[in-house]
């Protein structure tokens, strides 16, 4: 008899299954659910890394994870990092700012300037030059 290295409750497992069965998932979903069951129905740690291509710790971490959270883990978890500093609202207000007229005195808006109108009316702390070319970027914006 193999060793069964998990003991799926019965929900845990019809919900595996019909997750599973609806062919629409994240590969990460799908590899976390189809090795869980796989544990389930007494395969190895070794069988499941050969079947997905990864070690064999990666599935113990999988199973350690499951047993310490339910079916919460295989979602990713809220990964660490710096929040982004502007918003859909401040792009647009950053968008809409360079589209308008140029300031006196110049005929259009140049990076800094806007990255300082920016800042002045308080869109932002503050904002370099070249993450107002990025966001300006992403809609395309040619005139500057």
């Amino acid at each position: 008899m193999k060793k069964q290295h998990i003991k799926l409750t019965e929900t845990d497992e019809r919900y595996l299954t019909t997750l599973l069965s609806k062919g629409q998932l994240p590969a990460r979903v799908f590899r976390r659910a189809s090795a869980l069951l796989q544990l389930h129905q007494g395969a190895s740690f070794q069988t499941v890394a050969q079947t997905f291509q990864i070690v064999p710790q990666t599935v113990s971490r999988w199973r350690t994870a499951y047993l310490e959270n339910g079916l919460e883990f295989l979602d990713d978890r809220q990964r660490a990092g710096r929040p982004p500093l502007f918003d859909g609202t401040a792009r647009a207000k950053v968008t809409a700012l360079a589209c308008s007229a140029a300031p006196a005195g110049r005929a259009q808006w140049s990076l800094r300037l806007l990255a300082d109108k920016a800042v002045e009316l308080d869109l932002c702390e503050r904002i370099s030059h070249s993450q107002i070319g990025v966001i300006l970027k992403k809609i395309n914006y040619s005139r500057i």
